[in-house]
């Protein structure tokens, strides 16, 4: 059986995670065997459905009055209990920050190595696995030993899509936790802005400053852009360094990778960091004063010239455009 650990928000399922269950459908598929999904709290019941209909034959929904909010190494412990129970022969997670860490979790209650960051998982004994390394500048073959194996996707390799159908049943169980299993876990800040609307992660228009943009006076243009495509605001790592933005906007290796159907580039050197991050942009227009800046090798679009001057005059053409 292949299991996937599926991530949601109060019930509000992750797109990563459905990536990795379309990914785990077709591991399953060339195995014969049947697609399960791990959903941790009470609030997982909500997603059997959309869970069932990407091909998931059945979600373990581990409920507890403990797992109302993230808590890593509780999340292994119910993802281990799983595994055992149902002779699980490969567990995918989603490569995200969450994905990783309760797989690093996984490998250490179960003594087994994790393959982080695949692109490509070929089952069997031993598993062969693909991964990215060097912010996907290097593919890695590797074997992976154990069983089950424990491999983590990288993000957007696939497309969701809900082109399985099973029963989707719902199986709950309590797992069994001590105390030091819920010593760590990520509350809400009690103080958290109001979100200005999609996610980076989701989002189909980021506008992306880098070291270029000057200052974090000189974000108000991006955001004007940002707002008039419907789209969010991204960064590069040298921006949050500066503390101009917040690191929840960073696109990068250690930021948020994104897959948005247009990216520009402001002022953005491209680091391999950086890169790494949003290389799966399907469309990419690059701003830059450099026309031999690294990001210039990955731009659909390129124009070269100063920001301050080229942002005013794109903004004003597009609020001619909808006006018209």
């Amino acid at each position: 059986m292949v299991l996937v650990l599926v991530d949601h928000d109060h019930g509000q399922l992750d797109e990563l995670s459905l990536q990795a269950v379309t990914y785990g459908r077709e591991l399953a598929a060339s195995t014969g065997e049947p697609l399960d999904a791990l959903v941790v709290g009470a609030d997982g019941r909500s997603v059997a459905g959309a869970l069932g209909e990407h091909g998931v034959t059945t979600v373990h929904v581990a409920v507890h009055e403990g797992l109302t909010d993230y808590a890593p190494l509780a999340w292994a412990r119910a993802a281990s209990e799983v595994a055992t129970r149902t002779g699980a022969s490969v567990v995918l997670a989603t490569g995200s920050p969450r994905g990783n860490e309760v797989l690093a979790h996984l490998g250490a209650l179960t003594d087994l190595p994790v393959a982080a960051d695949c692109v490509e998982v070929t089952p069997g004994s031993p598993t062969k696995v693909v991964r990215a390394r060097w912010g996907g500048s290097l593919m890695e073959e590797a074997n992976l030993h154990g069983s089950p194996a424990l491999v983590s996707l990288v993000p957007h390799t696939i497309v969701a899509d809900p082109g399985g159908s099973a029963s989707g049943d719902v199986a709950e169980f309590t797992p069994t936790f001590s105390d030091a299993d819920l010593l760590v876990i990520a509350k809400p800040a009690a103080a958290a802005e109001e979100s200005s609307g999609v996610s980076l992660a989701d989002a189909k228009v980021i506008i992306s400053g880098g070291r270029g943009v000057g200052s974090a006076e000189g974000f108000a243009p991006l955001e004007e852009l940002a707002e008039l495509l419907g789209g969010t605001i991204g960064c590069s790592r040298v921006v949050t360094g500066n503390g101009w933005r917040p690191h929840t906007e960073q696109v990068g290796q250690t930021g948020t990778k994104v897959a948005p159907d247009l990216y520009i580039a402001c002022g953005i050197s491209g680091a391999t960091q950086h890169i790494a991050g949003c290389r799966n942009a399907k469309t990419m227009i690059v701003i830059n004063t450099d026309p031999e800046a690294a990001i210039m090798g990955y731009a659909d679009y390129a124009i070269i010239g100063d920001i301050g001057k080229v942002l005013p005059a794109i903004i004003e053409e597009t609020r001619k455009a909808k006006a018209g």
